[in-house]
């Protein structure tokens, strides 16, 4: 509810509402997907469709920030490390080639591996978390293969491709490495004009003047922002961030009305209405 069916409650609510107006305007397209949290697939399959998304000045991505405008977004990129050996009955392992001792040496080397450059100024250093390890068939055979799940989150202008190239030479010739997410990280100037028209429009919420701030999970506009040619991207949505992916996760009914009450003014300053 907070991650993200809030935002979609709000944002077609927004748009009902202005639906009648539009006509002579540039306009509000919405554009509501599936796979979001695998990596953005719909938003993917459109940006690869020729012609299907149009053209676009500027985005709201109604993720949940609690009504708070977020510049950006750290980039996603899950990769999976894969060792083999050769499997062996277990009273014998030295007939075999044991996967997880390979496995475990590549995590051990994953916990000390070190970033190069900087942190970005508001979105902090990336990060890496090794989330997943499987391997072996049963306790009494040598395993011969591992998987390990490796999660990273990168930091605008963070080359993904470069990324993995770097970790598949710190890793080695035990691990072969594979992308499963491939999502980067988005960023729009906070001095942007269109940006500082959406702080304005949010100070009576948030209660002070909001600063540049980011979220430290990937959107849809890893995928949009760049199909649509980089134009000014805000998250901004009325779910919670601390409630994503929780128990009994929930929305509070006044943030959807907020955020309604946002969308309607955003789209309405943008169409001259």
């Amino acid at each position: 509810s907070s991650d993200m069916k809030s935002g979609v409650a709000a944002f077609v609510t927004a748009a009902c509402r202005l639906a009648d107006r539009l006509r002579s305007t540039p306009r509000l397209v919405l554009v509501i997907v599936a796979g979001e949290e695998t990596g953005c697939d719909g938003s993917r399959h459109l940006s690869a469709v020729k012609g299907a998304l149009g053209e676009a000045g500027a985005i709201v991505i109604a993720e949940a920030t609690g009504n708070y405008p977020c510049v950006g977004h750290k980039g996603g990129l899950w990769l999976h490390a894969r060792a083999t050996g050769v499997t062996a009955h277990g009273s014998m392992p030295e007939r075999g080639v044991n996967a997880i001792y390979k496995g475990a040496r590549a995590v051990a080397n994953l916990e000390r591996f070190a970033f190069a450059g900087k942190p970005h100024p508001v979105l902090g250093p990336p990060t890496l978390n090794v989330g997943t390890i499987t391997g072996g068939h049963n306790i009494n055979s040598v395993p011969d293969e591992v998987t390990i799940g490796i999660d990273i989150r990168t930091i605008p202008d963070q080359k993904h491709g470069e990324l993995m190239e770097r970790l598949t030479e710190y890793l080695g010739n035990d691990v072969a490495v594979a992308p499963i997410v491939d999502a980067e990280g988005v960023w729009t100037d906070p001095a942007h004009p269109w940006m500082q028209e959406i702080f304005d429009l949010t100070t009576s919420i948030v209660g002070t003047r909001p600063a540049a701030r980011g979220t430290p999970y990937f959107t849809d506009a890893a995928a949009l922002t760049p199909a649509y040619g980089g134009p000014p991207t805000v998250i901004l949505g009325p779910g919670e961030m601390e409630l994503m992916h929780q128990t009994d996760e929930y929305c509070r009914v006044e943030r959807i009305e907020q955020a309604v009450e946002l969308y309607v003014e955003i789209a309405r300053r943008w169409c001259g209405l």
